[in-house]
């Protein structure tokens, strides 16, 4: 479909899963705005752009109004994507869509090892009788082995439960949780070296709820939990994913809703309720970066 390229960066402007603050759907399109202030070389010397070969395919056309027809269309833009082995970074969008996603990776790599970053286990059966939502992406990752729970590791869970052990199902998976209590007050560059070891060569997929960041960072996301990583834990994480074999990442429930004003006056001036300085979008744009950076191929600094 897009022959040449080594990875590449796509929207997918769906929040029909989302359970509390729409919105998500704006989120390819924010990143996007506040990618601007990027520039070609990491803080770390980096210059993937040299290295290999990168574009925006735009956004995944879908049915936003059926959610199973819209994971449909994401399953099958992604396995054209990929099928030459382009890797994408996607711009979510809430974790509904990392479900088709990895559905087409596993058609392509069978299945692999998962890094999670979230405020949430998200393997919930069902959300109000639904089985395909935000809430439940990983139960049906684990359903039809496209990961492998024995290689899959949660960081940053925290929030209430609907249960006393809110963690025990993915734990007796296999799962490795990292809960956000183990996170607080240290580097979490130690950890990455274990999840190196512990993936391995195997290929591996990197999926980042910006609700894993502290909403005093991020506040912009549809299911803010107090207690969360820090941006520098974050960049940790990211740049800890360097060495891995990954065939994919992405970076969800970005939430950035606009509100039109004096209509009247004719300024139509925005002002989004959730995030007002449109940090969350900016941090997401670095994150993606950073995951680019860490991509195989992208040469580290001499």
């Amino acid at each position: 479909m897009h022959p040449g390229l080594d990875a590449c960066f796509v929207g997918v402007p769906l929040d029909t899963g989302t359970s509390n603050r729409s919105g998500t759907r704006l989120g390819p399109r924010q990143i996007r705005c506040e990618s601007v202030l990027l520039r070609p070389y990491s803080a770390k010397g980096h210059d993937p752009y040299s290295c290999i070969n990168v574009a925006d395919v735009g956004d995944v056309s879908l049915n936003m109004y059926n959610l199973p027809d819209a994971c449909k269309d994401i399953q099958q833009r992604y396995a054209q994507l990929i099928q030459d082995g382009c890797i994408p970074l996607t711009m979510g969008g809430d974790h509904t869509i990392t479900y088709p996603i990895l559905q087409a990776v596993k058609a392509r790599y069978g299945p692999v090892g998962l890094v999670h970053v979230d405020a949430h286990n998200d393997v919930s059966d069902t959300m109000l009788g639904a089985k395909i939502t935000h809430g439940t992406p990983f139960r049906r990752a684990v359903e039809e082995q496209l990961i492998e729970p024995h290689a899959t590791v949660q960081i940053g869970l925290r929030g209430t439960s609907h249960a006393a052990e809110g963690h025990a199902w993915q734990i007796s998976q296999g799962f490795r949780v990292v809960p956000v209590e183990e996170c607080w007050y240290r580097s979490l560059a130690p950890l990455m070296e274990e999840v190196r070891c512990l993936m391995g060569n195997r290929p591996v997929y990197l999926s980042f709820d910006i609700d894993a960041i502290d909403p005093g960072f991020c506040p912009g996301t549809g299911t803010p939990e107090i207690g969360g990583l820090t941006p520098i834990q974050a960049l940790e994480v990211v740049r800890g994913c360097a060495g891995l074999n990954l065939v994919g990442c992405d970076l969800v429930e970005a939430n950035k809703v606009l509100m039109a004003t004096n209509y009247d006056e004719k300024l139509f001036q925005v002002a989004p309720p959730y995030d007002f300085e449109g940090t969350t979008a900016l941090t997401g744009a670095n994150l993606l970066f950073e995951m680019l950076c860490s991509l195989p191929g992208v040469k580290a600094p001499q």
